[in-house]
């Protein structure tokens, strides 16, 4: 019998990335998927708790993690917990994965599978801007899911930067640092921010093909992205957010003063007939149990096929 409770390397190797986006993109055409709305709680101190259920005909989940942002630079993950998967015939707990795992690997897989189907360019350069968790997660993402053969990195933190520029190079990925993401937008067709979101890191227009995807801020406070550069995608290209929850947690859109609600989600376009982009595109994520329930899925199929 398999342990089920996974560190982050056997939960990461239960979640292979083009796995993940197909999975994903089952979830959002799956109507017996349920995700109720999750409980944020506020902590002494800054932090916040996340309770996020979710189920399907067959499993329940539920993701417990802590969100610590004065964890930043102290050696300690700003993201911890775990997602525990029930099997809803029997009640059994099949496994505990690792939730900040679970939190890169998915929110990275939810931008592949938004570049996959919405990117006008996809041969890149890819441009990084935050060179943590998530920065590592979009890096080895892109590389899974497209292919990708060159990236450009931005970080307030050089060691950072450096650290995910030799990862690259690991990967067979043509790696260079950039001390302003502004300047290296006119050379990137595929442009990732997963900073903390505590600041603007973009304001000039981006390319006519650019696809961008936003994860950095997750709640109205939050921002990466400057609000004349949000206003160019809706006036001269496609919004598209990852679910209807953004409309009250995009920060960056939020703060642009756009209609959130307006704007197609990702289950929209997945379930409409494929139309060309015209203009550049940004893909707001801000995170669902939904995605979390995709990775059970995944998990389970790879580790007991005869689950699936």
């Amino acid at each position: 019998m398999m342990n089920p409770l996974l560190d982050p390397d056997a939960t990461a190797a239960l979640l292979p990335y083009p796995a993940l986006a197909e999975e994903i993109a089952s979830v959002l055409q799956d109507d017996a998927v349920q995700v109720p709305p999750r409980l944020v709680q506020a902590l002494p101190g800054g932090g916040s708790l996340f309770v996020m259920p979710a189920l399907d005909r067959r499993i329940a989940i539920t993701k417990l993690i802590t969100f610590t942002p004065a964890n930043a630079g102290s050696g300690r993950a700003t993201i911890q917990g775990d997602v525990v998967v029930f099997d809803i015939a029997t009640g059994q707990r099949h496994l505990i994965l690792d939730g900040p795992t679970v939190t890169a690997r998915r929110t990275a897989a939810v931008s592949l599978l938004a570049a996959q189907r919405l990117a006008p360019n996809r041969e890149g350069p890819l441009l990084i801007v935050g060179a943590g968790a998530q920065g590592k997660a979009h890096l080895d993402a892109f590389a899974q899911g497209l292919g990708l053969k060159e990236v450009m990195i931005a970080s307030r933190s050089e060691a950072s930067a450096r650290l995910l520029m030799e990862h690259a190079k690991s990967l067979g990925v043509k790696a260079t640092l950039v001390s302003d993401p502004d300047d290296a937008l006119a050379y990137c067709p595929l442009v990732v921010t997963c900073t903390p979101a505590q600041a603007v890191v973009l304001r000039k227009l981006p390319r006519a093909d650019t696809f961008l995807a936003a994860v950095g801020a997750f709640t109205p406070s939050m921002v990466e992205l400057s609000p004349s550069f949000c206003q160019h995608f809706a006036a001269h290209g496609t919004v598209i957010v990852d679910t209807a929850d953004a409309c009250h947690e995009a920060g960056d859109l939020l703060q642009a003063g756009l209609p959130v609600s307006d704007f197609d989600t990702l289950r929209a376009v997945l379930r409409s007939a494929p139309v060309p982009s015209k203009g550049p595109v940004l893909f707001k994520s801000c995170g669902w149990a939904g995605w979390d329930l995709a990775a059970a899925r995944t998990a389970l199929r790879i580790a007991k096929p005869s689950r699936a």
